[in-house]
């Protein structure tokens, strides 16, 4: 169903868009995720441990992926807006309770207390690690989130509408569709009102308003929110809030992978400009480069 742009539709399996997932660290496609109880719901969150930002990516020797040790890794800054947005709801009694989940080796707890820190109640962790952590993929961690949601009785899950290592934007798409609950995606605007939710969306055409009734998955675009910074006191609260450990058997997921990376490369090598005289010159110089 095309929907106007700056239009309202009303929650309907047409509205729902596919969506995007948010992962770990490089082929970590999942990462962290957060869950919280909002007018009495509980909202879930991914929060992912990915490379940092400002780190310069190296790939592999032999091209089957990018280095990760030794490498400074932070929580997937999709995935924080995320978390701020579900403190935030807390804030205004709108949701009840913040539990933020996290797949992947042991290191994704510093992640999780990252977002204990932020305001989450209590983490979630399941310890994958090894070959099966290398080759985790969307699917499976839709598939953890979606049996979390069942067992911790989740309202809403909000997640990072991509992760910054992957790109790939497909765990809340997927974990909406084996929930069968509706989706908002690209979300940079979130309001509750009476038991749903008001989303404004990103699209390539400008803003698109929906509304979407709760239990749902939303995706969290760039300019929902700033995430606050975790206070000295918030952090050493967080060392004392509980991170339950479990492991895909336990939510009954098998973990083996779907698809192989064949190649990772890095992107070419931009060649530097040059500067022209004249239009004529410019002329002269695409005719040489096979560009006229």
């Amino acid at each position: 169903m095309n929907t106007p742009v700056g239009s309202h539709c009303e929650s309907s399996p047409e509205c729902f868009l596919a969506l995007s997932w948010t992962t770990g660290e490089s082929y970590n496609f999942f990462g962290n995720l957060l869950f919280f109880h909002a007018y009495s719901f509980l909202n879930c969150n991914l929060v992912k441990r990915v490379i940092d930002y400002a780190v310069k990516i190296r790939v592999k020797p032999d091209k089957s992926g990018v280095i990760t040790e030794g490498v400074k890794h932070s929580m997937n800054p999709f995935d924080e807006i995320a978390i701020e947005e579900a403190v935030r709801m807390k804030e205004k009694k709108i949701a009840k309770e913040i539990v933020a989940f996290s797949c992947g080796p042991t290191q994704c707890q510093e992640t999780l207390r990252t977002a204990l820190a932020m305001g989450a109640d209590r983490g979630i962790h399941v310890e994958v690690s090894g070959a099966e952590y290398e080759t985790l993929q969307p699917l499976h961690i839709s598939k953890m989130l979606a049996k979390l949601a069942k067992d911790e009785q989740i309202d809403l899950i909000i997640v990072g509408k991509q992760a910054i290592d992957d790109d790939c934007n497909q765990t809340a798409q997927m974990t909406a569709a084996l929930l069968d609950w509706p989706q908002a995606t690209s979300a940079s605007k979130i309001e509750a009102k009476d038991g749903s939710l008001q989303v404004v969306r990103e699209i390539d055409g400008g803003l698109e308003t929906i509304k979407v009734k709760l239990p749902s998955v939303v995706s969290a675009d760039l300019r929902l929110n700033e995430p606050r910074y975790a206070t000295l006191p918030n952090i050493m609260k967080a060392k004392k809030k509980p991170i339950k450990k479990l492991a895909p058997k336990d939510l009954g997921v098998d973990v083996s992978p779907r698809i192989q990376v064949v190649t990772v490369e890095e992107p070419p090598v931009r060649q530097a400009g040059a500067k022209v005289e004249n239009v004529d010159a410019v002329v002269e110089k695409l005719k040489a480069l096979g560009h006229a």
